[in-house]
């Protein structure tokens, strides 16, 4: 563009105003949807593709309002998405950059703009994608309805996702070699959990929060250990009963449709929780850890796989707690260690696994791209919109230590405070060397 149309295009409206609520220059390049552009050049571009996005910002000028327009296609971010969102986080550490708080005044400046570039109208309606609980906040109805939102999206889905383990959390990546794929990290994973356990044949297992059965089929399978696996997602359950049936481990294997709330007590000699408890809630988790200790017997051992966040940054974030995991919480690490320890647990190991877990989704966002097409077919171009921004986002936390996940493993001591275990463990690896 030349002349006039240069100087008042909508990106040159634009530009400008979201600098002085931010406070300082942004470190994007804008393009309208008029084509107009602002902004450092070589910068990261942000597309802004119709008035609809800027409408959706005027109503909701925060994170779940970027998210809404990226996600309905209103706003892109032009060539890698990850480059972008660094970009964007870089500057809001190192030049203190924070989501605006917007002033009478400063809602009637953007108002008076967007009524200049033809951008005002009712608020947008959220993208079908987003979740919409009813209830009180962490009833069972109400978090089987944010576990089936999450899990339930359909087994073909996470088949596609995921590998041959259908194992949804962090895997252990114990090599550098190229032929040691995501499915190795995985199969690494359970294999330290079950040593962690301490699992044997004969032994009895609660596998909280089973997901697709990784742990428990590789649990009943290598060391014939007896599985009770507990989900609320049904398609979860009737994917881990199917590979029951199919691997012949009727024997071994017990699936429960059920609420952990609602899991008789029991004498078991573990207990494994693997990235379930970032649902349980926060005042509901003292409630949590005494199930945990009330499911074992004396000297037996629990397992807590969990993603932890800073304590200025408790939850998911709105994005991810409106799009993927409604209702969750994480708290600091070290909260989490001193409530498994009130509950009368005896915390023996603590692993951090974070890098691991930045491997583990990029892997998981490589699939999605590749097969861009399968899963546009599959579930919709919004939804995977919303998987696109939630493993990029997720990958970033990890790498950038905003968000961690943690190994704990605690014991219930004997009466007389024994703990079973030997005061120097065995190396858990399975290569025998330190990690």
């Amino acid at each position: 563009m030349t002349g006039p149309q240069r100087r008042t295009g909508a990106a040159q409206q634009l530009f400008p105003l979201a600098e002085q609520l931010f406070g300082d220059r942004l470190p994007l390049r804008l393009r309208a949807w008029d084509g107009s552009t602002a902004g450092p050049e070589g910068a990261p571009v942000v597309v802004l593709r119709s008035r609809r996005a800027l409408r959706r910002l005027v109503w909701q000028p925060d994170e779940l309002g970027l998210a809404q327009a990226y996600i309905t296609g209103e706003l892109d971010i032009e060539g890698d998405l990850a480059d972008g969102l660094r970009t964007v986080w870089s500057a809001v550490r190192e030049r203190g950059l924070r989501p605006p708080k917007l002033t009478l005044a400063d809602r009637a400046r953007a108002v008076r703009t967007a009524l200049r570039l033809g951008a005002v109208g009712p608020r947008p309606p959220a993208p079908s994608s987003q979740a919409r609980l009813t209830g009180t906040r962490h009833s069972k109805a109400r978090d089987r309805a944010a576990i089936s939102h999450h899990y339930d999206l359909s087994n073909d889905f996470y088949a596609l996702l995921l590998d041959e383990t259908m194992a949804y959390s962090c895997g252990y990546w114990t090599s550098d070699e190229p032929d040691y794929t995501p499915a190795d990290a995985q199969r690494d994973k359970l294999e330290l959990i079950c040593r962690k356990l301490g699992l044997r044949p004969g032994a009895r297992l609660l596998d909280i929060g089973c997901g697709w059965g990784s742990l428990t089929l590789y649990a009943a399978e290598r060391y014939k250990t007896r599985v009770t696996a507990v989900t609320l997602a049904r398609e979860q359950a009737e994917y881990v009963r199917a590979q029951v049936r199919e691997r012949g481990l009727e024997e071994l294997v017990e699936v429960r449709l059920s609420d952990y709330r609602d899991i008789e007590r029991g004498a078991y000699d573990a207990v494994s929780t693997v990235e379930m408890g970032e649902h349980v809630g926060d005042a509901e988790y003292p409630a949590f850890t005494a199930t945990l200790h009330g499911m074992l017997r004396p000297a037996g051992r629990v397992l807590v796989q969990q993603m932890s966040r800073g304590a200025t940054a408790p939850g998911g974030g709105a994005f991810i707690e409106s799009y993927i995991a409604p209702d969750m919480h994480m708290r600091p690490l070290g909260d989490t260690v001193s409530l498994l320890e009130g509950a009368g647990l005896e915390v023996r190991s603590v692993q951090s696994l974070r890098e691991h877990y930045g491997r583990t989704v990029g892997a998981w966002h490589t699939t999605l791209e590749e097969r861009w097409a399968e899963f546009t077919a599959l579930v919709g171009e919004e939804t995977a919109r919303v998987w696109r921004l939630y493993l990029v986002g997720g990958r970033l936390a990890f790498e950038e230590r905003r968000m961690g996940v943690d190994q704990i493993l605690a014991v219930r001591p004997e009466a007389d405070g024994t703990s079973g275990m030997a005061p120097t463990p065995r190396d858990w690896h399975r290569d025998g060397g330190p990690r």
